[in-house]
């Protein structure tokens, strides 16, 4: 299969997307990525060349993209004046959420599309916006191939104690269960590890950016990760607490009167680093300040941290990798450095020279575990996904 690409990542309030070209040799090259933003407040188009040269940058009009149907339709109408008459072959998506049918991509039907409808209340403040263009999609243009990539599926390997909570049996039957989450960024890693001479390792991948979390990868498997049934468990993230004892939410609804909407707010908006420091959800913010609340707020991140590697470690009985990836796993040094510096335990020792430069190898020559900076693709794991479903379904 030949032709043309396009990746949708699609948020609340935004559509990311990548346009890549697949060659006949299966090579994916890219050839634009941009956002529209702000759909129906002030929506704008950025999209960049593959070395981020700048092609387009434009308001657009609040009347036509009013919802993410017209932000699709304002991103498919600069493509035909891109593309000038070459087609798109395919379309691939990022889903949130799979639950237990889906692990592993899929083509989308009327009926897959009704199957990850009823996955809403799993991913309530997600999954509606990853299947808005989905629908819009086969609502304008139908016999254009669509593939679903989850977020869930990587982890379906993992065992079962791993994926459990510990409940009556009735409430796992109804979907109560560990998912895990990133995966497609964990997925791109372990396909990046067999280059570090970790591809059949034990390795731990922390992905830390606005939403963050660690996996523990035997062989490039997922065996182990923070993120639960939601996306809210494990690290301390942007707006998001983390691991949480479920007594604090019985108290604050008996107590503190709050409703489920009031903790859904509080849990996924104004909680993690923003709740913290009262300063800024950033990373960057959080490190340039002064104010005292800021560093509580790094150091509660960091301690949580080396808490969830020590975890995932023993899920591992040990390991030999380390790999820093995300927002701020890929560029916040200081952060690389108190991580690494907490995990000496595991025979992590960090050059000082090297996480300054950002890697990619960041321990010190005879570390007994290695160390990286390893930049994640989750747009190219979906081209790859999508390239190989539909040349495997026109075979």
């Amino acid at each position: 299969m030949t032709g043309r690409i396009l990746v949708i990542n699609a948020g609340s309030s935004s559509v990311k997307f990548s346009l890549y070209d697949a060659a006949a040799d299966g090579a994916l090259v890219n050839e634009a990525h941009g956002e529209l933003e702000g759909i129906g407040v002030r929506p704008r188009l950025h999209v960049a060349g593959p070395q981020d040269e700048s092609l387009v940058e434009r308001d657009c009009s609040v009347t036509e993209v009013r919802d993410h149907d017209g932000a699709i339709a304002c991103i498919l109408a600069w493509l035909d004046d891109h593309l000038a008459g070459r087609p798109v072959a395919g379309v691939g998506h990022r889903v949130v959420h799979g639950g237990v049918e889906f692990t592993e991509p899929v083509r989308v039907t009327g009926d897959v599309l009704a199957a990850l409808e009823r996955l809403v209340p799993l991913a309530p403040l997600h999954q509606p916006h990853n299947l808005a263009p989905i629908r819009a999609l086969l609502a304008t243009n139908r016999d254009l191939p669509q593939v679903a990539c989850f977020d869930t599926a990587f982890h379906s390997t993992q065992p079962p104690a791993a994926r459990a909570f510990a409940l009556p049996r009735a409430y796992a039957e109804a979907g109560l269960r560990r998912y895990g989450f990133h995966g497609l960024s964990y997925e791109y890693i372990a396909s990046q590890l067999p280059a570090l001479g970790l591809g059949a390792a034990r390795v731990v991948v922390a992905h830390l950016g606005n939403g963050a979390s660690l996996c523990a990868l035997r062989a490039g498997q997922s065996v182990a990760t923070t993120m639960g049934f939601s996306v809210l468990d494990g690290l301390v993230m942007g707006t998001r607490p983390g691991a949480l004892d479920p007594g604090v939410l019985l108290y604050l609804l008996d107590h503190r009167g709050m409703d489920a909407r009031a903790l859904e707010r509080l849990l996924y908006h104004e909680s993690g680093l923003l709740g913290v420091s009262g300063v800024s959800s950033d990373m960057r913010a959080l490190l340039a300040s002064d104010d005292p609340r800021a560093r509580e707020a790094i150091d509660l991140f960091v301690y949580r941290i080396g808490r969830e590697l020590g975890s995932m470690a023993a899920a591992l009985a040990g390991i030999d990798g380390l790999v820093f990836t995300g927002g701020i796993g890929e560029h916040a040094a200081a952060i690389r450095e108190r991580v690494g510096r907490d995990a000496g335990w595991l025979g992590i020792q960090l050059d000082e020279e090297a996480n300054r430069r950002g890697g990619p190898r960041l321990s010190a020559p005879g570390s007994p575990a290695s160390a990286w900076v390893v930049p994640t693709d989750e747009n190219l794991m979906i081209a790859r996904h999508t390239v190989a479903l539909l040349r495997t379904s026109s075979a």
